[in-house]
Parts: structure tokens; C-alpha cells; sequence
């Protein structure tokens, strides 16, 4: 019996999308929904883009979505990609093709008919099947055995299919927290560890998606322990060399019973020394956002905390400190405790002391002091003065849990003025 998606898959039965497969496989031509969409419907996982490959050339694919009645953008169109716009979605719509050069980041390809030297130019056999219209599986690389048996192999001869693109080599360990299962192939690991040094030829925003994407999986920890184990790991996040990443262990058990979503930026935390300047600098050679490097560098420079610490003092460090990266803190801090606590007694002791402030952190609202320098004009205190009094007039409030209110700051100020 032959595989299918149909009543797996709602968006394939969506009537827009079949006028446009319709109208691209009129008079001969063929399409095909290909790779994630395919795969994901197989799982019952959900589809996040859903694209098609199909044996007309680019104009043609233009001409005949355009006569249907559809928008398209030629985002692609030298390498046979046209984006169609069904409904308000994007699609994108490829034409069969074929490489004839590569050199490791991009291919020169050449468009064809054949369905199985298309698949064949892709990297893994569970990213090679395709789908018709009624939802008929078409497997051509023996993807749907490997997706059965939670299998990831590189179609082909593997440092093949990865000097093509050695991007392949970090897909390769992202695609296997995502779908593997027990030990990687044995043959592309290998293949990933010799040609590792390929790494060092593409961009740093390629390198950081493919990180990002690994690190959202729901266990990314045994994909980073092979990456480790083949020297990856450290070709593009040397920081983890030395570091370690057994902590991660504990922060995706504790994201699993607390109901934690997974967090790519904590998980990488986890992995990395808490050191703000090696963490600048891992954000401006991976091309982090500035905000991610920025998290980074708050969450590295915030002082460990005692599981002990009063609710007022943690106001506190809230207030004085960068609230997102105390909160990061306590997170790994409560990890690290409960994943202790399996044979420490005085572990489950701490956990549960992070636990408090850690809910403590997520509710706090950092409050507004009440003066301005204006409100001190009637003391005749100007300039770098006027700043060192707000300064400690703002110290005592703090101290005093932010409970003195705006009359008697006010009074307190004329008694320092007058000092």
C-alpha cells in the first residue's frame, strides 16, 4: 500500500491551492508538493511553508499561476524559484533542476524533468519525498523507511552531498534532534567530522539560523553531544570548548516539568561560559541581533544569586540590574539545582529557593522614582551637585524597599541640601 498525506494534511485539501496545482499540471506538466511539507504531514507534525516542485520551467510557472489568477514574485527565478501568492501565502514553486557546479555555498543548476535526479540533489532522504495532488507519496531516495525508523542519512555519498553545500554538516545534527533517534549514520558523522573545516567558508548569519534551528528542537542534547564528539561544535561555537554542555541536560528536563517553552538563547547560555566580553564577541562573529547579543551579555554579567536571597533584596537586583537577564539567571541557576537534587538533598533545598525567586522575578514591575531633578529647583542645588543628590536620595529608596513616597524624598532632600 502506498504512502499518502491525504486527510493528514488540511492545507493540501484547501481549494486555492489545488487551482494551482491544477494549473500547473495541465497539458503534461507535473507538480509536486516537496520536502518539509511532506515529511511533517507523514509525522502529524505541524507545516510551516509548504512547497512545490514541478517540471515547468520558471516563465512557464509565471504564465500559468498569473492566467489562474495568482500574484507572483520571482524570488528565486535564477535558480528556478518563483514565490506564488495563494490566499495570502506564500508559495514557493521550483522547477526540477539538476547541479552542474558547486563550490561548497551555492550551485550553478540546470533545469529538467527527471523527478529522481531531483531528488537526488537534495541533502537527507526524509527532505526528499514528494507529494501529488490527490496526496500520493512519491519516495525515490527510500525516505519514508528512514522517517519510519527515525533515520537521518544524506542521500547519496555524503562528503558528496556535503561538499555541495557545507552547510549540510550543521543540518545534519539540526535534522537529527528534530527526527533522529539513537546513534546518528555512522557514515555521515564521519563525513561531518572530516569535512568540518568547510565550515569556516560560510556567512555567519547561515551558521547562527542553522544553530538557532538545532537549539529549538524539543532535545537538542544529544545532537550536541555528537556535534562535540566530531569537532563541529567547537568550529562554531568555540566557547563551548572548555565550558561544557552538561547543563543543558538539566534545563530541558526542568523546561519539560515546568512547562517551560523551549528557548534557544537560554539553551545556548547553558553552553557557553557566563562571561559578558566573550559573549560580545561571540554575538558580533555569529551576527546575533543586538538584542540576543545583548541578552547575552546581561544574562553573563549578572552576579549568581544564593537560593537564600530575601524578596527585598532580589527587588533590589531587579531594580539595579537587568530584570531579563536575573530572570535568565534563576532559570539556569533552578536547572542546574533540580538536576543536583536527583542525589543531593541540599540541592532540593536550593531548587526550591530558586523556584520563589524565580516567580518573584516574572511578577515584578520595576517601580518609577518619584523625583525629577525639577522638583529640587526650590534648593538651589544645580549641576553635578543636583546629580549626586538625586543619586542618593535614590539609593535611600531603594534601600528602604521603594517606600518612601514623594513628600518625604522631598523632605529628605532639603535636610541633605542643607548639610
Amino acid at each position: 500500500m502506498s504512502a499518502t498525506i491525504a486527510g493528514k494534511a488540511a492545507w493540501l485539501e484547501e481549494p486555492q491551492l489545488q487551482k494551482l496545482l491544477a494549473a500547473l499540471n495541465a497539458d503534461g506538466e507535473e507538480a509536486r508538493i516537496a520536502g518539509g511539507a511532506v515529511r511533517n504531514a507523514l509525522l502529524a507534525q505541524a507545516v510551516a511553508d509548504v512547497d512545490i516542485a514541478t517540471t515547468n520551467l520558471p516563465e512557464e510557472t509565471v504564465r500559468r499561476a498569473e492566467v489562474a489568477g495568482f500574484k507572483t514574485v520571482p524570488t528565486g527565478i535564477e535558480h528556478g524559484t518563483i514565490t506564488v501568492i495563494v490566499g495570502g501565502r506564500p508559495f514557493e514553486v521550483t522547477t526540477l533542476r539538476a547541479d552542474i557546479e558547486t563550490d561548497g555555498r551555492r550551485a550553478k543548476v540546470r533545469f529538467g524533468r527527471d523527478w529522481k535526479a531531483d531528488a537526488e540533489r537534495r541533502d537527507f532522504t526524509i527532505n526528499a519525498l514528494y507529494a501529488r495532488a490527490d496526496g500520493t507519496v512519491v519516495d525515490l531516495v527510500g525516505g519514508i523507511a528512514d522517517l519510519d525508523a527515525r533515520v537521518l542519512r544524506f542521500i547519496g555519498d555524503a562528503e558528496t552531498r556535503i561538499g555541495e553545500d557545507f552547510l549540510r554538516i550543521l543540518r545534519f545534527f539540526r535534522f537529527f534532534a528534530w527526527y533522529g533517534s539513537g546513534r546518528p549514520d555512522a557514515e555521515g558523522l564521519k563525513a561531518c567530522a572530516r569535512l568540518k573545516d568547510g565550515l569556516s567558508r560560510l556567512s555567519a548569519e547561515r551558521i547562527w539560523s542553522e544553530l538557532k534551528k538545532l537549539l529549538a528542537a524539543p532535545e537538542p542534547s544529544r545532537a550536541l553531544l555528537w556535534m562535540r564528539q566530531a569537532g563541529v561544535l567547537t568550529a562554531v561555537l568555540p566557547e563551548s570548548e572548555k565550558w561544557g554542555i552538561d547543563a543543558i541536560h538539566a534545563l530541558v528536563r526542568a523546561e519539560a516539568d515546568l512547562g517551560w517553552a523551549p528557548d534557544p538563547l537560554l539553551r545556548l547560555a547553558s553552553i557557553v561560559p557566563p562571561d559578558a566580553a566573550r559573549m560580545k564577541t561571540l554575538g558580533d562573529r555569529l551576527r546575533l541581533s543586538k538584542a540576543e547579543t545583548e541578552r547575552l551579555v546581561q544574562w553573563a554579567g549578572t552576579a549568581k544569586m544564593e537560593p537564600g536571597v530575601t524578596e527585598g533584596e532580589m527587588a533590589r537586583r531587579l531594580y539595579r540590574g537587568d530584570r531579563q537577564g536575573v530572570i535568565d539567571r534563576l532559570h539556569l541557576d533552578l536547572a542546574g539545582a533540580r538536576g543536583r537534587a536527583q542525589t543531593d538533598d541540599k540541592a532540593l533545598i536550593e531548587a526550591g529557593g530558586y523556584f520563589r525567586l524565580l516567580g518573584f522575578a516574572e511578577k515584578w514591575q520595576k517601580p518609577q522614582f518619584p523625583l525629577r531633578g525639577g522638583d529640587l529647583a526650590p534648593l538651589g542645588v544645580e549641576g553635578a551637585r543636583l546629580g549626586a543628590l538625586l543619586k542618593t536620595l535614590e539609593a535611600e529608596w531603594i534601600d528602604r524597599g521603594f517606600s518612601l513616597e514623594r513628600d518625604a524624598l522631598l523632605e529628605r532632600a532639603a535636610e541633605l541640601a542643607q548639610a
